[in-house]
This record gives structure tokens, C-alpha cells and sequence, in this order.
């Protein structure tokens, strides 16, 4: 597989990665229509644990069958398809090599009561990653959660294992749980804070909600005044949460979040381009979309990432 040079530039971050490791993180970025230009698209499909069959595929029927993502995925030249196992699992054969997948091996569901320490069950592992010839395991964590650092423990050997037979690792940072506020969670200072925290753990790939202009941390607010550091706009606010990622070592993507019409989609991504984000991870947007619809406004994404 050639590589282009803003992959190979890229790739130059992770020093410590072995080559099998770089390969996987080089299949991703070298996949689909954004193949080469150090963008990423990926199609997440979760939801059904996190939210329920119903509020999750019930906009958009065929999305009850596993095969339907993978399809959608390929067909729309994304980057990888992230999934549980049952997904992956559910069409391993039939689209084996087809396109790049990431195994989420942890989970959570809207029946847990857990408010001040949310946390995720874990519903996979590197084994079932390997046998299903993924290029990475995904794992969330929740930053402020006070299970939060029993979640660091988990990905901390789950990340280790992964990296050890040449897996990448793709983190979702979602802050939520402890004392922070419903507004705190997608602040500009906690979503720095929290790609910042997944950079440290060792994650390949971050994923962050678009940060908001208010700031949660009374202390962070100070500093934020102080340096006089500019969120006024997304753009503003993207390009510091790209700095607070290794100063851009680290490949950072941003979630599609709640359902939108389509121009807050596309403005939201043009501000998440022009803050230098490598790309999005995008769900529910996606697939509750009849398919041509989803097809046509991915291939927009596309084009915004490329520059057009």
C-alpha cells in the first residue's frame, strides 16, 4: 500500500507504534474518498446499545439490519465502520476487507441509573478485534465520571494488548458524571481537557463532541481570560482542542451529536474544517437518513474535507 505524505506525516507522531500498528492507523487514512488527504469520515453504529432499537433504527427501518452500515459505509467511500460485536460480527464474512472496522469493546445503555458515575460494561476484546480482522478496538471513557478512573484502568490494558499485535486504538473522550454540568460536558475547556487526557492514555485516533463557547472549570476560565486564547468561534474552538491533542500529533475527530437538519450538519462541518479537525465521526445523522439522502450528504462532508 503507497502512502501519500500527509499520511507518512502523520504516521511520524506515533514513534513508539510498531509497524503492523501504523499499518492498521495507514489503512484507515489511506481508505475510501478521503483516502490520502489525512481527513477521516467513519460511520459509527452504536446507538443500538447506548440508546435503544427503536429511537435508534425506527426513523430508518433498514437500519435494523447490520448489513445496512456496512453497505452505507462503503458505498459512501468512508474511512472505517465502528461498531459492537454483534454488528461486526453480524456481516464479518460478507464485507471481510471490504472497508477498515474498529471493535467498540465497551458499551453502556440507557437502562443504567448510575448519574454521578456513569461507566461502560466491556462487551469485547482484542481477540474478538483479531478474529473479525479489525484494524482497531474503540473505547469510551468518561472524564469527570467518578468511574472514571476504573474506565483509565480498563483501556489502559485493553490499550496495551491492542498495540501489542498491532491494533490501533480509537478513544471516544465523552466527559459527563461527578460535578459536571449537562452545559460543562461539551464546554470548550472540558472537551481540550478531555482530548487532552485521551492523547495521555495512548489513543491513535480521538473522538470529541464540537465544543461550545462557555467554559465549565472556574480555574481554566481564569487562565482562558487571561491568555486572552480565542473560542469565539467553532473554528477557534476546534483548532484549541486540536492543540490540546499533542499540538496536532494526534488524529482527532469530532461526533455528529444529536440529530440536525442538513445546513446545521454542513455548517457545523465546515467549522470543524476550518479549525483543522481531521474528520468526523458521524451516526445517527447518517443512518436514520433514508439511504440516498445519507449518501448525498456524506458525499457533501466529503467534499467540504477536501477543500471544495
Amino acid at each position: 500500500m503507497k502512502i501519500t505524505q500527509k499520511v507518512k506525516k502523520i504516521l511520524d507522531g506515533y514513534e513508539s507504534d510498531n509497524p503492523g500498528t501504523k499499518g492498521k492507523l495507514a489503512g484507515i487514512l489511506m481508505n475510501g474518498k478521503l483516502g490520502g488527504t489525512g481527513k477521516l469520515v467513519i460511520l459509527p453504529v452504536d446507538q443500538g446499545f447506548e440508546h435503544g432499537p427503536a429511537r435508534s433504527f425506527a426513523p430508518n427501518p433498514a437500519a435494523y439490519d447490520p448489513h445496512y452500515h456496512y453497505k452505507l459505509a462503503i458505498d459512501a467511500g468512508l474511512s472505517a465502520y465502528a461498531a459492537p460485536l454483534g454488528m461486526l460480527e453480524a456481516g464479518a464474512d460478507s464485507f471481510a476487507g471490504a472497508i477498515p472496522t474498529i471493535l467498540k469493546v465497551n458499551s453502556s445503555n440507557s437502562l443504567a441509573r448510575d448519574k454521578d458515575a456513569p461507566s461502560q460494561a466491556i462487551t469485547g476484546s482484542v481477540g474478538d478485534a483479531l478474529r473479525l480482522g479489525c484494524s482497531a478496538i474503540g473505547f469510551t471513557i468518561y472524564p469527570g465520571s467518578d468511574a472514571a478512573f476504573d474506565m483509565m484502568g480498563e483501556i489502559r490494558e485493553l490499550a496495551e494488548e491492542a498495540k501489542a499485535v498491532g491494533l490501533a486504538v480509537v478513544m471516544w473522550s465523552y466527559p459527563r458524571g461527578g460535578d459536571l454540568s449537562k452545559e460543562g460536558e461539551t464546554a470548550v475547556d472540558i472537551a481540550a481537557y478531555a482530548a487532552h487526557m485521551a492523547a495521555l492514555m495512548g489513543a491513535h485516533i480521538i473522538k470529541v463532541k464540537p465544543p461550545k463557547p462557555n467554559l465549565e472549570l472556574a480555574a481554566a476560565k481564569k487562565v482562558y481570560e487571561d491568555r486572552k486564547i480565542p473560542i469565539a468561534t467553532l473554528a477557534e474552538r476546534v483548532s484549541h482542542v486540536m492543540q490540546a491533542a499533542f499540538d496536532g500529533r494526534r488524529i482527532v475527530v469530532f461526533s455528529g451529536g444529536e440529530a440536525k437538519d442538513l445546513d446545521g450538519i454542513l455548517g457545523e462541518i465546515r467549522g470543524l474544517y476550518q479549525g483543522g479537525a481531521n474528520g468526523s465521526i458521524i451516526g445517527r445523522n447518517t443512518f436514520q437518513r433514508p439511504r440516498a439522502e445519507a449518501l448525498a450528504m456524506l458525499d457533501r462532508i466529503i467534499d467540504i474535507y477536501k477543500g471544495k
